[in-house]
């Protein structure tokens, strides 16, 4: 049977904006239930272990679809939930991959934690693909491959857009609709201008249409939308063998 760990965030605050975040729950229920029906065994692990935080904007009616409905009332992922692992605790040997949901948290906790990048780089190191979707490609800022290289440099990825950040920030009442420039004074920097800043092919498409994009065993998609093709990418190449 496959083994899959999903990694989510421990961070619960926006920044100095006193709003709540975490993880969005499209994010995770969409792949969560690729990866069950495909039949693989689901560890979900954070940098704290326990419940990790839900971004409240993410289970707002607007953002919910059938699956998220499905992962609030499913007791089984729910009791999951309340218990992920210390991401301390898991090695990269005992998985045979890695996806990383997003939401605002990783850029707080997961884009510099030692831990996590140890991870990442021991999944690429031992040739088994990794996917992260919208924000959680952070994770990658500073994996380097074995020659010591950044592991984005060169490498085709996406991730949340510069543009698609202020729109979410309007719908969170940070700015007014259409306004520009909040994105940068909130976050502590933006997805996009960093991951082009470290050498990264950096590509999207329209704000928050589906974008997912696979260099070798590096999967990543642009945004919630993203989330569950992104998962069907993975399954597919790990179906494929394409990590062995």
């Amino acid at each position: 049977m496959t083994k899959i760990l999903m990694v989510l965030t421990s961070h619960d605050r926006l920044g100095d904006t006193g709003r709540r975040t975490g993880f969005w729950l499209e994010e995770l229920a969409a792949p969560y239930y690729r990866f069950k029906e495909a039949g693989w065994d689901v560890t979900l692990a954070s940098p704290k272990g326990g419940r990790p935080p839900l971004d409240p904007t993410s289970a707002k009616p607007d953002f919910q679809t059938d699956l998220t409905r499905r992962f609030e009332e499913d007791l089984e992922t729910q009791a999951q939930l309340d218990s992920t692992v210390r991401l301390d605790e898991v090695s990269a040997a005992d998985f045979d991959t890695v996806f990383y949901p997003g939401g605002h948290g990783p850029v707080w906790d997961l884009a510099d934690d030692p831990v996590s990048i140890g991870l990442l780089e021991q999944f690429l190191a031992q040739t088994k693909p990794v996917a992260l979707v919208c924000h959680a490609p952070v994770a990658l800022r500073h994996v380097r491959t074995p020659d010591g290289s950044l592991a984005v440099a060169g490498r085709l990825v996406t991730g949340f857009t510069d543009t698609e950040e202020e729109i979410i920030l309007a719908i969170k009442g940070l700015q007014e609709a259409g306004a520009k420039g909040k994105a940068a004074e909130v976050m502590p920097f933006l997805l996009e201008d960093d991951m082009l800043a470290r050498g990264a092919r950096y590509t999207k498409v329209a704000d928050y249409g589906e974008n997912v994009v696979t260099d070798g065993l590096l999967i990543t998609g642009q945004n919630p939308a993203s989330s569950g093709p992104a998962a069907d990418v993975l399954v597919k190449t790990v179906t494929n063998g394409s990590a062995k």
